[in-house]
């Protein structure tokens, strides 16, 4: 699924990474517990999170994934959008609450039964 499919989706605002809306993202992730992100995320993956600090970006940047969007409304700093920024990260915000952001990517078809194509 392209960014911009899950954009429209789930009615996000961007705040950062505009230029890489036709990405494609192969799975998702929705959790605000970075450690269940860093051990069941899987390559070009999409989170969904209602946390809102660095460690989100860090460990989104760590982890390789393509885009974060932040569900509840949730608004980044300007700090942790630069970050994001500098590490090639599409962020987004949702007034959708979690469980039904992914419900609706779910519905969509980023059920992580695509594999990414090997690089």
């Amino acid at each position: 699924m392209k960014i911009e499919v899950a954009r429209q989706l789930l009615d996000a605002k961007v705040l950062c990474g505009e230029d890489s809306l036709k990405t494609e993202v192969y799975s998702a992730c929705g959790s605000d517990m970075m450690s269940d992100v860093l051990a069941y995320v899987k390559d070009q993956a999409l989170l969904l999170s209602g946390l809102v600090n660095e460690q989100v970006i860090r460990t989104a940047a760590m982890m390789d994934m393509k885009c974060i969007v932040f569900v509840r409304s949730k608004q980044p700093t300007a700090e942790m959008v630069e970050l994001a920024r500098a590490n090639g990260i599409v962020v987004l915000t949702t007034h959708l609450r979690m469980f039904e952001a992914c419900g609706k990517l779910y519905a969509a078809g980023l059920n992580n039964d695509e594999v990414a194509p090997d690089v």
